[in-house]
């Protein structure tokens, strides 16, 4: 039988085993290390969002994603779609828009007067619309809405019955049976159905509106009389269309312009604010899978069963000013360099594998631009919304998985209708150009219109135009929520400007002047607490 051990001699045996006596620090509570934060977020910021992405998205009008929101046919062998109890009403396409729209019956339309019509996820692929400065005035004819297959309507190739095959076809829409992730973003976190483009016209006066608010100082540096630019009335000219950026080693070698004035890129870059503009084959020294490389660089869709260029220089906007330009296409000098003004010469501009790239090493810059590569932006005619999804749905649930998705928000965002018909008007700056026919030959609305570049009043930005699909996601966005604040595109410009800039504008007569704010979108009270969404790219349904 074992001695008990004296409890003294026990308890003394153990303090010297500890060590007590000797060595008081051993016994301390260990040491939390301090959080790092980055750079990106120890910024002062006017709100919690630290880190904005800004996905643009080519040529959609509102109806034709979300006219019929949130009603979906639902067919068998499609993905479904059904709305949340409480789901709010959207200014869509009601019964008598869609049984007896005035496109229908103005006999002017000929052949191709149509009411809306739905698109089946088999129809993904359609012929890209026509979507001029002067064609959607006259499609809005005054306000009427009523002359989109005249003016807009391009009929999808092969043969067949029906409006898709004429002019007609302007006027389809998809539900979400096919743009089904946007619709469960929108189900989820919150949109605006009262957004627009900020001027007529096509990608290149769009994206520049969101950078600058500005589509006046355009000077052809290539070419001469190019229909892309306009007399603004000052002696100076206006963008109203497409043309390649000069400074682009892949632009065009007949017809290129250069901008001049200022963007968010100047600003930005006068704090030392993070920032890049990414766009998919930017890269020219990456090979793609086909053995493409450079400007040439071409990828493969099984929805188009073709090959489609990547990079496309007039959706480049920071490439027409000297400011901002990359014109050789300048890689960056390190992944840690990736959206500072140390970048090696990048100027800011990189490839859309950039971003991924330099996320995923902590380096997360403050503001991000993201274009796809050509054959997911949803442009008709070379893209379409199910390779679309299948990007935007690789973004979104990337950057759920990051720690900085608790500052951050998606913008999902387009740079012009394409000519799709939508059914509202909203006209806010007047012009009265040779291009302009809204009321009648070289008129746009009345009034004085917004300054130029130079400080006083320029025509050829007529505005606002064609309604725009416009979602929010984010931690901090205001779920299953529509908001029906007037916006138009320089309002994601305006935002960076509060945030980050204690509401500096870029002067200049840019739109951000007048805009309207997309924060009536988030609930910063909420703490951050709207749940994540990952969906599956292929279906666009909850993963």
């Amino acid at each position: 039988m074992m001695k008990a051990i004296p409890a003294a001699l026990l308890l003394a045996g153990l303090a010297a085993c500890s060590g007590s006596g000797s060595n008081p620090a051993s016994t301390a509570a260990p040491t939390t290390p301090a959080p790092v934060v980055s750079a990106q977020d120890a910024l002062a910021t006017a709100t919690p969002i630290k880190h904005v992405v800004v996905i643009f998205g080519e040529n959609i009008s509102f109806d034709h994603y979300f006219g019929t929101y949130p009603n979906a046919t639902n067919p068998s062998g499609e993905p479904a779609f059904t709305a949340a109890a409480n789901t709010p009403a959207v200014a869509g396409l009601t019964t008598a828009l869609l049984t007896a729209n005035p496109n229908s019956t103005n006999t002017a339309n000929g052949t191709g007067a149509a009411n809306p019509f739905r698109l089946d996820r088999s129809q993904a692929l359609t012929a890209d619309q026509n979507h001029g400065y002067t064609a959607e005035q006259n499609a809005f004819n005054g306000g009427a809405m009523d002359l989109f297959p005249k003016n807009t309507g391009t009929a999808s190739s092969g043969t067949g019955t029906g409006p898709f095959f004429t002019k007609g076809l302007v006027m389809g829409y998809y539900d979400g049976n096919t743009v089904t992730a946007l619709w469960n973003y929108a189900q989820h976190f919150a949109m605006n159905d009262n957004s627009f483009d900020t001027v007529f016209g096509p990608s290149t006066p769009g994206a520049l509106n969101l950078i600058s608010g500005q589509t006046n100082g355009v000077t052809q540096v290539v070419g001469s009389g190019s229909s892309a630019l306009i007399a603004d009335g000052q002696g100076g000219k206006t963008m109203i269309s497409d043309i390649d950026p000069s400074a682009d080693t892949c632009s065009s070698t007949t017809s290129t312009a250069t901008m001049s004035g200022k963007n968010i890129g100047d600003l930005l870059n006068a704090q030392n604010i993070s920032w890049g503009w990414f766009e998919g084959g930017f890269d020219l020294t990456a090979t793609n899978a086909n053995g493409t490389t450079g400007c040439a660089r071409s990828s493969y869709s099984a929805v188009l069963g073709a090959y489609t260029t990547d990079y496309i220089p007039h959706h480049q906007p920071f490439q027409y000013y000297a400011s901002t330009a990359n014109p050789k296409h300048t890689r960056p000098s390190s992944v840690a360099a990736i959206g500072s003004s140390q970048d090696g010469g990048a100027n800011h501009q990189y490839d859309t594998s950039d971003f991924f790239v330099a996320v995923s090493a902590g380096n997360f810059p403050s503001v991000s631009f993201l274009k796809a590569q050509g054959y997911q932006d949803g442009h008709a005619g070379y893209s379409n919304p199910l390779d679309e999804q299948a990007f935007v749905t690789k973004v979104v649930n990337f950057l759920q998985q990051q720690d900085d998705w608790k500052n951050t928000v998606v913008i999902m965002a387009y740079d012009d209708s394409d000519g799709w018909y939508d059914h509202v008007a909203k006209i806010v700056n007047s012009s009265s150009t040779t291009a302009d026919t809204l009321n009648g030959a070289s008129t746009c609305s009345s009034g004085v219109p917004l300054n130029g570049v130079n400080g006083t009043p320029v025509q050829g930005r007529c505005g606002y135009g064609p309604r725009l699909p416009l979602l929010v996601v984010s931690p901090y966005a205001k779920s299953n929520f529509v908001d029906h604040t007037l916006t138009d595109q320089s309002s994601i410009l305006r935002f960076l400007e509060d945030n980050w800039l204690n509401g500096q504008r870029i002067g200049q007569g840019s739109f951000d002047a007048i805009s309207g704010s997309i924060q009536n979108m988030f609930d910063f009270g909420n703490g951050g607490k709207t749940p994540k969404l990952n969906l599956d790219p292929g279906t666009g349904q909850s993963s």
